[in-house]
Parts: C-alpha cells; sequence; structure tokens
C-alpha cells in the first residue's frame, strides 16, 4: 500500500483474470550469456506490472495472454499473480503453460481481523489455494487487509490477537492441503512499534505461519531504516518462505532492480547463512517520482541480470 499511486489491494479488487498455476520446465532466458546465478529461479508479482503498464496507459488484464507474452520476454522463470476467484486459476493456467511460466505462489488478500467476516474469507482463500495446488503451486502469501480500504485506522489489541488466530487456522488448513502460508505486511503494519507485525510473528505457531519477507515495506515503514530490516531478519528469519525484491534511491522506488537504499547483497548472504532458500519473487514497481527511461520488458530483463547475480547465493 502505498498513498502515491494505486495500492496493490485496489488492484486486487479491480483484477478480474488473476489467479495462478505452475508450469514445469525451468526457463533461464533473458539473463546474458555468461552471467552468474543462471540456477536462481526468479518470478514477478503482477503488481509491477500493473504499475508500469499503467504509466503508458495500458491494463495488464485487457489482453492477459499478450501481457503474459511480455512478461516471458523478459526473462522470468515465473509469475505470481493476484488471486481473487478460483475460477481465475482456470483461466490463467493455459496461458502460463503457453509463455513457459511457472506458478510455484499465489498472492491473496485476506480479511482476519473481523469476527464476522473472517470466515468467509479464509473459505475463499482456501477455495483458491485449492484450485491452485491442483495447478502446482506450493505458497500462498497472505496480506491481511486493513479496517479501510486505503485507510490508517489502527487495529485494536484484540483485533489483532483475532487475526492471529486466523492465520494459525489459515496456515494449518492450508499445510493439510499440501501448502505453506506465507504472511505479507505493507508499510502500515510497521505503525505504533510495528505492533501488528510483530504480532502477526510472535502470535502465530511458525510451523504454520511463514514470512513473505517485502524487504522494502520493511525499510519503508521503519521510516527508511535498514538496521530495521536486518532486525525483522535476525528475529524471524528462519521462517521466510518467500522474498519481495524492491529497490529504491533516496526513498524513491527505481525504475529497475539493481543498486540503491537496500544492501541486497547483505541480506542474501545473511539468509545463506541462516540456511534459509526463500522462493525469490521480483517486485520492481513504479511510482511517482520513479525515473521513466524505458519499458516494463526491458526493466525487468535488467533486474533480472541484477537479481540473478547477486542473489546467487541462495540458488538450490
Amino acid at each position: 500500500m502505498d498513498g502515491r499511486g494505486c495500492t496493490r489491494r485496489s488492484f486486487v479488487r479491480s483484477a478480474s483474470l488473476v489467479a495462478g498455476a505452475w508450469w514445469l520446465g525451468r526457463r533461464h532466458c533473458g539473463a546474458g550469456e555468461g552471467d552468474e546465478g543462471q540456477a536462481v529461479h526468479m518470478a514477478t508479482n503482477q503488481y509491477p506490472w500493473f504499475t508500469f503498464f499503467r504509466r503508458e496507459g495500458r491494463d495488464f488484464n485487457a489482453s492477459l495472454e499478450a501481457s503474459l507474452a511480455e512478461v516471458a520476454a523478459s526473462g522470468v522463470d515465473g509469475f505470481e499473480p493476484l488471486g481473487t476467484s478460483p475460477e481465475g486459476v482456470d483461466r490463467l493456467v493455459p496461458l502460463l503453460k503457453k509463455h513457459g511460466l511457472e506458478m510455484r505462489s499465489l498472492y491473496v488478500n485476506s480479511v482476519l481481523y473481523d469476527r464476522q467476516r473472517a470466515g468467509a474469507s479464509i473459505e475463499q482463500v482456501l477455495a483458491i489455494a485449492g484450485r491452485a495446488r491442483r495447478a502446482g503451486a506450493r505458497i500462498i502469501v497472505t496480506n491481511p487487509s486493513p479496517i479501510r480500504w486505503g485507510g490508517r485506522q489502527d487495529k485494536s489489541d484484540d483485533q489483532l490477537r483475532f487475526q492471529a488466530d486466523a492465520l494459525n487456522q489459515l496456515g494449518e488448513r492450508l499445510r493439510a492441503a499440501g501448502l505453506s502460508l506465507a504472511y505479507h505486511n505493507h508499510d502500515i503494519e510497521l505503525r505504533h512499534a510495528a505492533r501488528e507485525f510483530h504480532h502477526m510473528m510472535v502470535g502465530t505457531d511458525p510451523e504454520l505461519v511463514g514470512l513473505c519477507l517485502d524487504a522494502h515495506w520493511i525499510y519503508r515503514g521503519a521510516g527508511h531504516s535498514q538496521v530495521a530490516l536486518f532486525d525483522v531478519v535476525e528475529l524471524y528469519g528462519r521462517r521466510i518462505r518467500e522474498l519481495h525484491l524492491r529497490q529504491s534511491r533516496e526513498g524513491i522506488w527505481t525504475e529497475t532492480f539493481g543498486e540503491g537504499d537496500i544492501d541486497y547483497a547483505r541480506l542474501a548472504a545473511r539468509l545463506n547463512q541462516l540456511g534459509v532458500r526463500p522462493h525469490l519473487v521480483l517486485e520492481q514497481a513504479v511510482e511517482k517520482g520513479t525515473p521513466k527511461t524505458m519499458g516494463p520488458v526491458e526493466a525487468h530483463r535488467r533486474g533480472l541480470q541484477y537479481a540473478r547475480r547477486v542473489l546467487a547465493v541462495l540458488a538450490g
């Protein structure tokens, strides 16, 4: 979530063809010949492509097959869609297969703080996840929604406790279905000593709820702090099942994933020391102030080359 542009959550609400699939056969095109890190599987989330298309006046979902052709042309191995319905999985599966894109994870929002809505939300996530599981997905990433879309209202302690219990329930049922759950956050969960973020970690069972570490949202939500980011890694590093990759310079998202505010080489080295091999997902989106010098395919191609080199230690 970011006040400077269209949020991922608002995108999910408006997208009609989003879900996930798995296509066997790993692809490593896109990186230059002789580049390091060819064995690193790299996926991309759908949200950054939406932001690149939007700044060009295009709609990613208007022609999903053509859009996925551009995703594949960038050289990524996989695609993490934003899931809204089981039917979306069925529509997307053949398109991903056609373009040789694996789907190892699926991102889906949930409403877990509200006692009246949590049950139905869990069932919806499970319905989407079940369809994705049959298509080959293994990780379900969820960001429990805030009280109001685009709002800044804080959840009460009772709501945080209830939400953590709901995450445990969701994680337990996903595990029974052969899937793993990874908790994701944006910046709002870092308010007030990061009480929501930390309780979703401390208040849940590590065997049931893992972490999708979105390094830049931790960095931004903590006031542009690498200290906070690496403290999170020390506290919860062994629970990281997926890593979302985004970079900035002086706090503004860069056009390509590369050198910048966050030391990703250090992050990769520490995860390697911890023995963690997360699923790697590029999320290099654009926002107000991001340079505009290239299109989405070239931006992702360049970011992919850098990511494969810097994160090569996490292969396997």
